[in-house]
């Protein structure tokens, strides 16, 4: 059975008249005589082709060619066609729709800063001009249609002009994080079968150079269907340029004409394959199309972020994580600007983050918890030194919040009145399952409901809708965001995700809904641990330890016992100024017996400097769990920090 919820608290905000009325949700309801979120929710997941139409026709996607029909599900609820008949290149609608409109052509497209210092602004003019050069400079090195090309990039406009670009040729774009090695670089270019690398020399990091053609040309050996490589100088450091193969950004991409052909595709082409790390086997490859991925992006900024031409939207992620072509798609396609930096956060000091909010003006700002938790500890006064009076709300994804830095976050840097937009989904989604908007109240950590659109539900082990109690977070219909399978592994996609129960989605994340009709999400499924029967979310026990201050971060698992089935462990990075005493061990363990009662008692609770997570700060429970029982971690490409799982491994 499941366990009885017990994570909710009380609201803490509720929308103001102003946040209201000039959200795109309102706009929406009002177009269309709906009165509340709840007839949305109801309207948009009974009919799924009218609220697809509907989407389409508001955010003002134009079409080459009309479609016929919006949604085609004669292969069953797993394989839907959308935007059946119809022509369509992304590209047109995120640049060159306004970039030929006199009114739009001078709006702040992208702005840009470097960790150095840097800054640079391209409007939807200048950025259509970029974009054509980079298009034009690509088909001159003989690619085009269906052919993929990997962006292993840093966060500079280039890799969102490539992007671009390389979705205006008809190509595939391959997203791959900054920080990869050479055996996940190579991976998923031969997976893809890539013909180009657009890379850079390096970037910079809290001062540092850090070398990434090196990388790219270790891989380029293992690879013989690479034939071009693209150079971006970012950090100026020495790098090795082969004949032939490599060509130099500055010297091929500049002196291409601005004008550029769009390359005709069909609505369900091809767009982009993003790789997600499995817990087992190769990575994932989820399949997007022109009408997919962007679509849903763009719908959720809409919808939740409130993002609208004027706004400035920033979310801290690298282009390899799906937020990274989200902000792009997104930001673009509602005419908005987006904000790119290319640094560490807290670098040169741990006030960065907010000296760009206040310089740039950005007014919704994408943060994760785990740097926010980061933040608390160097005080209040950091926050306040600075105008921080444009932002108008804060978006937050990729791991369950805690609800003391929730709550921090909300009353010292948002003063109480700007809500936090908690977003949950996956690369599979394109987007979001569950989020928060401006119209809907929020509690601490909580998600407002579901997006609207998605059929979402929490389920129990027999798949019954459940409330107030911790079930498995499903989907029941199909959405124009979802991907189309896995790339070369059809089988792979229904068995993660449909193969539980008949016709769902099963998301593989515990989730729970509580009596106000706010939902939780707890950790992936996977991750949850069980004591003498009963289910745990790691969340609840981190929670706990986060709420003592001399923990910064803290982490759960699961681990066997003959009796009990599993124990808990726990892992914690101290504040500075505390040390790891066995005084405070106890301390601490006795916390979450009192907060979890006694069956629960961590077995162990052991001090680390740094926990494994990936780029976006998604704390990898799961590499946790294997480096502690000296198992095979599996796929750790995706760690930003790989010396943090051999620290646990010396600390069992």
């Amino acid at each position: 059975m499941a366990e009885k919820f017990e994570f909710g608290g009380e609201i803490v905000w509720r929308p103001t008249p102003a946040y209201i009325e000039r959200s795109h949700l309102k706009r929406f309801m009002d177009q269309h005589g709906i009165v509340s979120y709840s007839e949305l929710m109801t309207r948009s997941t009974s009919d799924i082709a009218w609220f697809t139409d509907a989407i389409l026709k508001y955010l003002d996607i134009q079409f080459q060619r009309p479609y016929s029909q919006v949604v085609d599900l004669s292969e069953g609820i797993q394989w839907p066609k959308w935007c059946v008949g119809g022509k369509l290149n992304i590209a047109w609608n995120c640049v060159d729709k306004w970039a030929t409109n006199p009114e739009t052509r001078e709006r702040p497209a992208l702005i840009w800063e470097g960790e150095e210092g840097e800054t640079r602004t391209l409007t939807y003019g200048e950025l259509a001009a970029e974009v054509n050069r980079c298009a034009n400079a690509l088909r001159g090195l003989g690619l085009g249609k269906g052919d993929a090309i990997g962006l292993y990039m840093p966060m500079t406009p280039e890799i969102c002009v490539a992007l671009l670009a390389i979705a205006k040729i008809g190509g595939v774009i391959l997203p791959l994080f900054s920080g990869y090695g050479v055996g996940a670089v190579v991976t998923r270019l031969a997976d893809a079968d890539a013909k180009a690398l657009i890379t850079a020399d390096g970037f910079f990091r809290r001062g540092q150079v850090v070398p990434m053609k090196p990388v790219a040309d270790a891989a380029a050996k293992q690879l013989p269907t690479l034939k071009h490589m693209v150079v971006l100088r970012r950090a100026g450091n020495e790098i090795h340029m082969e004949n032939g193969r490599d060509h130099w950004w500055h010297e091929l991409v500049p002196v291409q004409s601005d004008q550029a052909d769009i390359e005709p595709t069909d609505a369900e082409d091809l767009l982009m394959i993003i790789y997600t790390s499995g817990t087992t086997g190769r990575p994932k490859g989820a399949v997007h199309t022109h009408c997919g991925f962007p679509v849903k992006s763009a719908q959720d900024m809409a919808f939740g972020m409130d993002v609208q031409p004027g706004d400035v939207i920033y979310w801290m992620t690298d282009m390899g994580w799906m937020m990274g072509p989200w902000l792009v798609f997104g930001a673009t396609l509602l005419g908005a600007t987006f904000f790119v930096y290319d640094g560490a956060p807290d670098y040169p000091g741990p006030d960065r983050l907010w000296a760009l909010v206040a310089r740039h003006r950005i007014t919704a700002l994408g943060i994760s918890p785990t740097l926010v938790r980061s933040l608390i500890q160097h005080g209040d006064e950091l926050v306040k030194q600075h105008d921080l009076s444009s932002i108008r709300l804060f978006g937050s994804t990729g791991e369950p919040w805690n609800p003391d830095p929730w709550m921090w976050l909300f009353e010292v840097v948002g003063e109480g009145k700007r809500p936090i937009i908690n977003y949950s989904g996956g690369t599979e989604i394109a987007g979001g399952i569950v989020m928060g908007n401006p119209i809907l109240p929020l509690k601490p950590a909580a998600f407002s409901a579901a997006c609207p659109g998605m059929a979402a539900d929490v389920v129990d082990e027999n798949g019954r809708s459940v409330r107030n109690q911790v079930g498995e977070l499903v989907i029941r219909a199909p959405w124009i965001g979802m991907t189309r399978g896995f790339w070369k592994d059809p089988q792979r996609y229904l068995d993660t995700y449909w193969s539980r129960f008949e016709n769902v989605w099963v998301h593989g994340d515990w989730a729970a809904i509580d009596e106000d009709g706010m939902w939780y999400i707890l950790g992936r499924s996977d991750d949850t641990i069980k004591v003498a029967g009963k289910r745990l979310g790691p969340a609840e026990v981190e929670s706990v330890l986060v709420n003592h201050p001399a923990v910064a971060e803290a982490a759960a698992i699961g681990v066997p016992h003959e009796v009990k089935g599993n124990e808990v462990v726990c892992f914690c990075v101290l504040n500075p100024g505390y040390e790891p005493l066995e005084t405070l061990r106890q301390a601490l363990i006795e916390k979450v017996v009192e907060a979890m009662g006694k069956p629960l008692k961590p077995r162990e609770l052991l001090f680390v400097s740094d926990l494994p997570k990936t780029r976006n700060a998604k704390v990898m429970r799961r590499i946790i769990r294997s480096a502690y029982l000296g198992e095979d971690p599996g796929d750790t490409s995706s760690l930003v920090n790989p010396e943090a799982v051999e620290e646990i491994r010396r600390a069992r």
